[in-house]
């Protein structure tokens, strides 16, 4: 017997021996494969942190106006802009070991195991705050063991490569709160419609227990349910010590106020201005769709909100609801080139076509102080008549005619001054004009004003029938209202990436284009559109809407058969409004050939009410004299009308007009020399004959 037992005891030693033995090599195999694990997790570095972020724009004063989230609201905040009490909520209820193990809660998931075993069924989670990143950032939400083992793999990951605050940081800006809100501060925004730092501690333990199952815990779906997780959050809390018992009571019975929205706009602010602005981060800055839809960017943009509203609200009032017109604004500040206002149709929702910076439409007369600008340099001033009548060019080699005609065929039958041929937009002046510099002149000029649309050498040319788009007519305006330098339209000031650094600053670069002297004596012609004075033949064509100007401006509009303009600034502000049918048609109702001025003036008076007056910067080499505004004289006490005229110096009439002297005082004009007629008055004249 003692020899059965002898081998007995001898067999049990050798199996426990050997059971040492090989759980001994089991535990070194698995600490050499762990081991290994993280050493590989190391070398394969850092994780990308990146997911799906909305990408912001914002107003020029930093007010949100809209957003690319393709459905889902995602908003990165650092951990310092998150309440306190949301940070120990969520630790509390969904890892309380979090700063104390390495990425597994080995308590934890042996109590779950247990747990689920007793029950026969999955009752209880273990995941850590880590695994459940590591889910949200790189796997599905399946269960199956490759899913698990990748979970296992990129939480090592990321416990090996990142900080434990690194990681909480990230988990609440991607962890799913419903109603399309990843991340915290999305979440906090759309329940309480303000910033997860100001968030109390009533609100961030409701919200801390949504996580668990955002359907059945949205306050808005199942309050009921939505209180009795807020209690579970409370009590993990005391348990944790982050609060007291008293203050637990007293946080479930507070009664919350929900915002239930974004703090984004459900109406999208300015659509046509942001479609120009996405284009703008495409062209400028080479971003692809996906960067831009869900980059997390913030983007800066130069949009004025008041402007902008000042501009809807015109177009709304001023077109009648029944017709079927089409307009076109840009508003921009002409020392910067930053757009400030566009409309780029009536209705976004039916048609985002934007007319402001994809129709080419023909600009009529608006053209025709790019023209004039080019008469000045080439020896022209404003003093500088000639005959307004019904005239016939020939041209191609005296292949072609054309006949301009005025509008309703009115003429002055006589010499006329520049400065009043722009004001009352006679046609026959501008063509004469157009084919003494040549037909190629105007088309340079238009060049150098940054208009890009293709312009053939033609008479009618001078009178805007080749089309343009209206974002570039506006910014060569800029140039008159700056002091003849150039700055191109700006959509965006600055761009941030989703970890709030700068990528892209605008840096204003004004070119001087244009000489200053003869840019001034423009901006000062082109406030005679608005002035009686230079009333002749016809009135000033800008007429009907003068009772509504408070202030000084200079301005052109313009009309063809299709297409209705007007084009205005003050030294701060360059507006252009356009009006007219999508497929070209006349425009016959009267009082849509108004709209354009009509809008133009509205916006005007009304974006710069409460904005001191200022006039043009009178620049160094010119000269004001009062001229008669009919033949370009020098006007004296007797004449009836005279307006200050500005020249560039050494430019200006020296002879004094003799034409309203009273009965009996001897005619001066015989004491003088008779004027000098220049080459090209006598070549015209010849033309009239």
């Amino acid at each position: 017997m003692e020899l059965i037992a002898s081998k007995r005891f001898t067999r049990a030693t050798k199996f426990i021996r050997a059971t040492i033995i090989i759980t001994g090599l089991a535990a070194l195999t698995l600490s050499l494969l762990f081991a290994s694990l993280i050493l590989f997790a190391k070398a394969l570095g850092a994780p990308p942190l990146a997911v799906p972020q909305s990408t912001l724009f914002y107003s020029g004063d930093g007010e949100i106006i809209g957003e690319s989230d393709n459905g889902q609201k995602r908003y990165w905040v650092d951990l310092e802009g998150i309440s306190p009490a949301l940070i120990d909520a969520t630790i509390a209820v969904e890892d309380r070991g979090f700063y104390n193990h390495h990425g597994f809660d080995i308590k934890r998931i042996a109590g779950a195991l247990l747990a689920d075993i007793k029950a026969m069924a999955k009752v209880q989670g273990a995941s850590t705050i880590t695994q459940q990143y590591a889910r949200n950032l790189y796997l599905g939400h399946d269960k199956t063991w490759s899913r698990k083992l990748n979970e296992a793999f990129y939480t090592i990951r990321l416990e090996t490569n990142y900080t434990k605050k690194e990681i909480l940081e990230g988990y609440l800006n991607t962890i799913y709160y419903g109603h399309g809100a990843y991340g915290i501060q999305a979440a906090s925004q759309y329940y309480y419609g303000k910033d997860a730092k100001d968030l109390t501690l009533a609100e961030a333990s409701m919200l801390a227990g949504i996580p668990k199952g955002p359907s059945s815990y949205s306050p808005f779906l199942h309050m009921d349910n939505a209180k009795r997780r807020q209690e579970v959050v409370l009590q993990a809390m005391k348990h944790e010590a982050k609060i007291t018992k008293g203050i637990a009571e007293k946080e479930i019975r507070y009664p919350l106020v929900f915002n239930r929205g974004h703090k984004t706009a459900e109406r999208k602010i300015a659509p046509y201005f942001q479609d120009a602005v996405t284009q703008a981060l495409k062209s400028q800055l080479h971003l692809d769709d996906r960067t831009i839809s869900l980059g997390g960017l913030k983007v800066y943009t130069t949009l004025d909100i008041k402007a902008q509203e000042i501009a809807e609200k015109t177009v709304n009032n001023v077109i009648e609801q029944t017709s079927n017109i089409q307009t076109a604004l840009v508003s921009m500040d002409p020392r910067t080139g930053e757009v400030k206002a566009m409309v780029g149709g009536r209705d976004y929702a039916k048609t985002p076509y934007n007319r402001a910076i994809q129709a080419i439409r023909q600009p009529g007369s608006t053209i025709k102080p790019l023209l004039y600008y080019a008469a000045l340099e080439n020896g022209f001033t404003p003093a500088t008549t000639l005959r307004s009548e019904l005239t016939t060019f020939q041209y191609d080699d005296g292949n072609s005619s054309y006949t301009p005609h005025n509008f309703n065929h009115q003429y002055a039958d006589s010499e006329i001054t520049m400065s009043q041929a722009l004001a009352l937009s006679d046609n026959v002046f501008a063509v004469k004009t157009h084919m003494f510099l040549g037909e190629k002149a105007l088309r340079d000029t238009a060049r150098r004003f940054g208009i890009t649309t293709k312009m053939p050498e033609v008479p009618s040319l001078a009178l805007g029938t080749s089309g343009v788009r209206v974002i570039e007519l506006v910014n060569a305006y800029n140039l008159f209202a700056n002091g003849g330098a150039g700055v191109k339209p700006i959509f965006i000031k600055k761009v941030e990436n989703h970890r709030g650094e700068v990528i892209f600053e605008h840096q204003t670069e004004r070119q001087q284009i244009l000489d200053p002297d003869q840019a001034f004596v423009m901006n000062e012609m082109l406030t005679g559109i608005f002035d009686p004075k230079l009333n002749g033949y016809t009135k000033v064509t800008g007429n009907s809407i003068i009772p509504q100007l408070t202030r000084e401006y200079a301005g052109k509009s313009g009309t063809t058969e299709t297409d209705s303009w007007m084009i205005g600034y003050t030294p701060e502000l360059v507006t252009g409004v356009w009006t007219g049918y999508d497929n070209p048609q006349k425009i016959t109702v009267p009082a849509e050939k108004t709209y354009a001025k009509k809008i133009w003036a509205q916006f005007m008076e009304q974006s710069l009410k409460d904005e001191p007056v200022k006039k043009f910067k009178e620049s160094a080499n010119v000269v004001g004299v009062y001229i008669n505004p009919v033949n370009g004289k020098l006007a004296t006490e007797n004449c009836p009308v005279k307006r200050m005229t500005y020249f560039v110096k050494g430019t200006e009439p020296t002879e004094f007009c003799t034409e309203h002297l009273p009965q009996g005082e001897p005619h001066k004009k015989t004491e003088k020399k008779p004027e000098k007629q220049t080459w090209y008055k006598r070549l015209f004249n010849f033309w009239g004959q």
